[in-house]
């Protein structure tokens, strides 16, 4: 059964936070949806790169002597594990963090760094949760949850207090969901404070166990989860969580794989800012037209930044393809001389720019006489993907895909 916050809580939550977490401004983004109003809240600038630590400070503040005394333990997608690891170090506290065996490699030695002991669980999120219970019942630690706790829920909340008072008209606002203590939090705040506010929560399509459970009006758990955003890679909801998104969060949406790294890429483009795939989800729901913000005054909560160096240039990979900035044309062309220069030559005149060329003669796909030619090319946008691929057509050569 879940259990009830006040907005008082919230408050408190925020005194205590004041000094500790950074209030990151609101950043206009006009490109990333013109036909609405879209502003950033960039969390991915706090001191540990994710919103995770007000919750988790908040929680640790509030424990008392003995439980501070036995030590404290939580499991993490990487996250929660460095702002639990801040929170405890500050406050003089052992502290143990299990983390997937798969987390990015920057968030494990984050957490190392911020004085916690880490324990690598095979599996993904869940995992890490069963271990970490299994051990606080063994050595009698706190177990600080990541986002079924009230006041770690109150802790994120802050994020709505700060919102209101940089824009008290704000008229939408989209966050990110995993476990659901983030959307949680605000949509509870904002919903005491400016009932009228409209909140979106997103999860990414290969995570979708909030979207699930709130479709099938129960808590539902997911078989596997598999995303980029291993932010928000959670195969089951908090009972406490479910209820406050049944209960404040207007709609939830979820976006590809392709939708995330776009959106990643667009906030390195256009703002210079970092984002890992679970903070990028609710620019890209903004950006791909998941949510009906058209006119509104929105803001979209870009809640971590930590993602790995070894990820991020296969995400602008992707993010390039997906907003048509890189493409692959297979043309099925006869095999004799000329040929390819003339189609560089079409490409040239219609600004595309050659990355790599690979040439196959002994395809099935083509005729005796035939060969296939893949080019990889630099282009402006998906219009103008069009725009080059007709022109090849015009000029006589048989474009078999992209």
């Amino acid at each position: 059964m879940a259990e009830t916050l006040e907005i008082s809580e919230v408050y408190r939550a925020a005194q205590v936070l004041r000094d500790v977490a950074r209030h990151p401004r609101l950043i206009g983004v006009p490109k990333i949806n013109p036909d609405a109003e879209v502003y950033i809240k960039p969390e991915n600038l706090q001191h540990t790169g994710a919103f995770k630590l007000r919750g988790a400070y908040y929680k640790i503040s509030q424990l008392t002597p003995e439980e501070k005394a036995h030590g404290v333990i939580a499991c993490s997608a990487g996250n929660h594990a460095q702002g639990v690891a801040l929170a405890a170090t500050r406050n003089g506290i052992k502290s143990l963090i299990c983390l997937p065996a798969g987390a990015p490699i920057s968030k494990i030695e984050a957490t190392k760094k911020l004085g916690a002991e880490v324990c690598l669980v095979p599996g993904v999120y869940d995992d890490a949760y069963q271990k970490a219970v299994e051990l606080q019942k063994e050595h009698n630690y706190t177990f600080i949850h990541p986002f079924d706790d009230l006041k770690v829920i109150a802790g994120q909340g802050t994020i709505a207090l700060e919102i209101l008072e940089e824009m008290p008209d704000v008229e939408a606002v989209i966050v990110p969901i995993g476990g659901g203590g983030l959307i949680a939090g605000i949509a509870f705040t904002l919903k005491q404070l400016k009932p009228d506010v409209k909140v979106y929560g997103v999860q990414a399509e290969g995570a979708p166990s909030m979207f699930r459970s709130i479709k099938d009006g129960e808590r539902t758990r997911l078989e596997k989860v598999a995303t980029i955003a291993d932010g928000i890679a959670v195969k089951e909801p908090g009972v406490n969580t479910f209820d406050f998104c049944s209960k404040y969060v207007d709609e939830i949406v979820t976006v590809s794989e392709d939708e995330i790294a776009a959106a990643i890429l667009a906030l390195i483009e256009q703002q210079k800012l970092v984002a890992e795939g679970a903070g990028a989800v609710s620019v890209a729901a903004a950006m791909f037209d998941k949510v009906p913000i058209k006119g509104k005054k929105t803001v979209c909560v870009v809640s971590g930044g930590n993602i790995d160096v070894t990820i991020l240039n296969r995400v602008i990979t992707r993010g390039l393809v997906k907003s048509g900035r890189n493409c692959t044309l297979t043309l099925d062309l006869t095999d004799q001389p000329g040929q390819l220069s003339g189609v560089c030559h079409v490409l040239g005149e219609n600004g595309a720019n050659i990355i790599s060329v690979t040439h196959e003669r002994n395809s099935h796909l083509t005729s005796i006489n035939g060969c296939l030619i893949r080019i990889e090319v630099e282009t402006r946008n998906n219009e103008h993907i069009a725009i080059v691929r007709k022109a090849l057509e015009d000029a006589g050569y048989h474009v078999v895909g992209q």
